[in-house]
């Protein structure tokens, strides 16, 4: 039996087709199956609930066997390899189970990662990780190279080299994905900040989220790149008590470097190569601190890729910005309305507070992830003028700031709290969904909760 297993554990590193079974009917899971199926694998998806009917009718297009609803034990402990979709923690019995008998459980990316040997800039943080690799793409593609995006965005990267290998892929990470990567590597690595964050994924232990998101730097060598903000407290802690391989290339908004990118004179200066790139911030398409520290990521990434430095600029002055993202909905009655949707966490709902330049209704709440909401106590005292609580629990929220803002509301969803946030405003207000909240306690996901919102404010 030993020695089945040592087999079973060698099989699955080297991953030559066998038995692939996939838990988790999404998008990482079906397209996982379908590069699995292509590569020679017996392949069986499994998902504990109900897979979507987009999912369904590709799985029996491509005549690939599946369940839901159901984990059937005796199909999947037989596995030689195993994807889990990143939703799935680590802890769950039956992951427990298959590593206890030596079986490979990995994630897509890793699955993916094997059959290309495409140039990856991979990007991971706790925040501006999503702007920074729609940037990435934008610069890669408007300056003509063969490049696909993927990740957390759009089509999962599996699906992506069963269609046809590209030569670049610009990959957002999060730290999910990274928790099961055994091989995987990027030329280009991108952390663009660490703060806590899904800590109740790892036993509300920060270290271990920190150790988790460096990961994306476990499998790089001497020639590869890791660019990093140096403003960051907790990655410099770590870069200090640890080693990567990569060369470190820094951000910082508040020190000048003789390497690397920084801010002197609302300038942004990048000194990589002999050329030094100069760019004034007024001339960015995106606005907001953080947005200068991912144009400065995205830029080099671009840089180390031989884009040219009047290319990288004409991009950077015309990219959109992202859905969800502080993104500008409407103007009702002298009123701004701002879906800052996919700001699931203090750090990202900072930002926008910051970025707000008057009088805001700040709408918040959701599933709280273990939120330490002090941080934001300076930024609400200063710009907010009522609280509209927009989740089934919103009783931390109520306790923290019930003495610093005048007027909370609750309310159970995207329309009344709109409306009600639209009674509480006035001409040359603001009205932001900054939830620093997950969305799942009344919606499906942070896209549909910055969907609803948009629609809501449209109606009004």
């Amino acid at each position: 039996m030993k020695n089945q297993e040592i087999n079973k554990q060698a099989f699955a590193s080297s991953y030559g087709a066998g038995k692939l079974v996939v838990l988790g009917g999404g998008e990482s899971g079906v397209g996982t199956a379908i590069l699995g199926k292509q590569k020679g694998y017996e392949v069986f998806v499994s998902d504990a609930g109900e897979i979507g009917n987009k999912f369904k009718e590709v799985l029996l297009k491509n005549e690939i066997s599946f369940e839901e609803n159901k984990h059937t034990e005796s199909k999947i402990l037989v596995a030689d390899v195993v994807m889990k979709s990143p939703g799935i923690p680590g802890s769950m019995p039956l992951i427990l189970k298959l590593k206890a008998k030596g079986i490979s459980v990995i994630s897509e990316i890793e699955f993916a990662a094997k059959y290309t040997d495409a140039t990856i800039v991979g990007i991971t943080g706790s925040n501006g990780k999503t702007t920074t690799t729609m940037l990435v793409h934008h610069i890669l593609k408007d300056a003509g190279l063969n490049v696909g995006i993927a990740g957390n965005i759009g089509i999962s990267f599996a699906k992506q080299i069963a269609q046809g290998s590209r030569e670049n892929y610009v990959v957002e990470l999060s730290s999910f994905q990274l928790d099961d990567i055994e091989n995987f590597n990027c030329h280009i690595a991108i952390l663009t900040n660490i703060t806590p964050d899904h800590l109740d994924r790892y036993d509300y232990d920060f270290e271990k989220y920190i150790a988790s998101k460096f990961r994306i730097t476990k499998n790089q060598k001497a020639s590869d790149y890791l660019i990093y903000d140096a403003d960051d407290e907790a990655i410099n802690t770590w870069l200090k008590d640890n080693n990567t391989k990569a060369k470190l290339l820094p951000f910082s908004l508040k020190k000048e470097l003789a390497y690397g990118a920084f801010l002197k004179d609302n300038t942004i200066i990048i000194n990589i190569n002999k050329d030094t790139f100069k760019m004034p911030i007024s001339t960015l398409a995106v606005k907001g601190k953080h947005n200068v520290k991912n144009t400065m990521a995205a830029t080099m990434a671009a840089q180390l890729l031989q884009i040219r430095k009047e290319a990288i600029k004409e991009s950077l002055s015309n990219f959109e910005g992202v859905e969800h993202r502080l993104e500008n909905v409407a103007k009702v009655k002298g009123v701004e309305y701002i879906n800052d949707s996919k700001a699931t966490n203090i750090n990202a709902t900072f930002y926008a507070l910051e970025c707000m330049d008057r009088q805001t209704v700040w709408i918040v709440g959701g599933v709280d992830k273990g939120n330490d909401y002090s941080d934001l106590l300076p930024l609400v005292r200063e710009k907010v003028k009522a609280i509209v609580c927009l989740g089934l629990d919103n009783q931390k929220i109520k306790d923290m700031f019930g003495n610093v803002v005048d007027i909370v509301v609750e309310t159970a969803g995207a329309e009344e709290a709109v409306k009600v946030a639209h009674k509480l405003s006035e001409n040359g207000d603001a009205v932001l969904l900054s939830p620093a909240c997950a969305s799942f306690d009344l919606f499906e996901n942070y896209e549909d909760r910055g969907r609803q919102f948009k629609d809501a404010v449209r109606n009004l």
